[in-house]
C-alpha cells in the first residue's frame, strides 16, 4: 500500500438516483476481506402514520460535513474504501435515499465502521427531510432534530 492511499472513495449529495452497482465499485479493495453495503429507502409510513410525500434538502456544508464524518470514520477504523451518497429532492415511496459503503479486512471492522458512518451522517450532516403525511400534516427531520 502506498503512503497516500485514500480510502475514501466516493462522497457525494445529490438530486439524481443513486446507484447501488457505483457505491459498491468504488469501495472495492483486494486487501479488504469485508466489505458491508447500507442502503437506505423511502418507507411508506413513519411513526406509525402514513407518508405522502417526502422531500430531503441538504445545507450547502452537507458535503464538507459527509468529508468530515468519513474522515473520523476512516481514521477509527481500518478501513480499505468507503462511499456514501445521499438524495435530495423529491423522492417516491420506494427509492433509494442513502447508501453508504466500507471495506475493511475484516467484517466485523467493516460492519462496525459502516455502522459509525451512516449513524454520524444521520445525526451529522445538515441534510434534512419533509415528510408529508397523509392526513395533510408535515415534519422536518434531520441533523440537530433528532
Amino acid at each position: 500500500m502506498s503512503e497516500n492511499h485514500d480510502p475514501i472513495r466516493l462522497l457525494d449529495v445529490r438530486a439524481g438516483a443513486l446507484s447501488l452497482d457505483e457505491v459498491h465499485a468504488a469501495v472495492g479493495d483486494d486487501a479488504a476481506g469485508g466489505t458491508t453495503l447500507f442502503v437506505g429507502t423511502v418507507r411508506d409510513h413513519d411513526g406509525g402514520k402514513p407518508v405522502a410525500a417526502l422531500e430531503y434538502s441538504a445545507h450547502p456544508t452537507a458535503l464538507r460535513e459527509l468529508r468530515r464524518i468519513a474522515e473520523k470514520v476512516c481514521a477509527d477504523f481500518p478501513v480499505r474504501a468507503l462511499a456514501a451518497v445521499h438524495r435530495t429532492g423529491r423522492l417516491e415511496i420506494g427509492d433509494v435515499a442513502v447508501i453508504v459503503a466500507v471495506s475493511c479486512p475484516h467484517r466485523g471492522e467493516a460492519f462496525a465502521a459502516s455502522r459509525r458512518l451512516i449513524d454520524d451522517l444521520k445525526h451529522e450532516v445538515p441534510i434534512w427531510k419533509h415528510q408529508v403525511f397523509a392526513d395533510g400534516e408535515e415534519e422536518w427531520v434531520g441533523a440537530g432534530s433528532c
